[in-house]
């Protein structure tokens, strides 16, 4: 299954869409880089779509979106009367595609997915969307679509644009469901499983063969598998919470460095200090007072 991964915030905007009746015979249109997503939702009947060297049968209750920098162009005329959705839509922030979605997640997205814990920074997540699928609930999809086209005739008020991008996240949630319903891999089952372990446990002191034991994998198996789908190993993770925490705390509360350290799972302030200042650049001192006196 082919995925686009999109970076969130900035959230997917609708542009425009409509609602087309194909005659037997009708070609969808051939088109180059239109640089808008382009949604297509069949309701009956069936596209032929090439998008570069892939080709799709579109049927009814099945969805497709054609990226926005490729060729894509019909691959056969319509057979019978084929009614559907269309739907431009596009980002202002970073999207990538996979064909390969249970492989290793590309190591900038994991890192930003790692490190997107402070509270204090605005924080992003990586939204999957499958480019072509089987939809979960298409009288519901349909609904949606119809909803938005409905819109479209009093746009030019403001509080109908809202209504449009409201109704247009929740298309985005269903095509997501579409995919997600095939549940997780059994590798991000067990990474999620680790990464709830060292959140919870955190203040402790954790070896990987506890780590193992407390969710029945083997530490090594559990390192494989969280260097996939977070892209760090299980103590990376745990010293980057660790710090995540430590920094509320300084800009929070009056507790001395070494009191904090100790509260965040650190024994010696020594030491705390020296991973505060490797994964931040700045001491936890230095980083209290800029941030607690402007």
């Amino acid at each position: 299954m082919t995925i686009l991964y999109l970076t969130i915030p900035p959230l997917p905007h609708y542009i425009i869409g409509g609602y087309t009746i194909a005659p037997a015979g009708r070609k969808h249109p051939s088109r180059r880089n239109i640089e808008v997503f382009d949604l297509l939702v069949v309701t009956r009947g069936c596209l032929y779509i090439g998008e570069e060297d892939q080709h799709f049968e579109v049927s009814a209750g099945h969805a497709l979106i054609l990226r926005p920098d490729a060729y894509h162009y019909a691959t056969l005329a319509c057979q019978e009367q084929t009614a559907y959705y269309w739907i431009h839509f596009q980002t202002t922030g970073k999207w990538s595609l996979s064909d390969q979605p249970e492989t290793e997640m590309p190591a900038e997205r994991a890192k930003e997915r790692a490190l997107s814990s402070s509270i204090y920074t605005t924080q992003t997540f990586t939204k999957q969307l499958p480019q072509f699928a089987k939809l979960l609930q298409p009288s519901k999809m349909d609904s949606l679509l119809r909803l938005l086209v409905q819109l479209n005739m009093n746009d030019h008020i403001p509080s109908v644009r809202w209504k449009q991008q409201l109704a247009f996240q929740e298309v985005i949630e269903h095509l997501s469901a579409s995919m997600e319903a095939q549940g997780p891999t059994p590798s991000a089952l067990c990474a999620e499983q680790a990464a709830s372990y060292l959140r919870e446990h955190y203040r402790e002191s954790i070896t990987a063969q506890e780590l193992g034991e407390s969710i029945n994998f083997h530490p090594v198996y559990i390192a494989r598998c969280m260097q996939k789908e977070f892209g760090c190993a299980p103590f990376d993770y745990l010293m980057r919470f660790r710090i995540e925490r430590a920094k509320l705390l300084l800009l929070q509360t009056d507790l001395p460095i070494a009191r904090i350290g100790e509260e965040v799972g650190f024994n010696h302030a020594a030491y705390f200090t020296s991973c505060f200042a490797k994964y931040e650049n700045i001491s936890p001192r230095k980083y209290r007072q800029r941030f607690s006196h402007g």
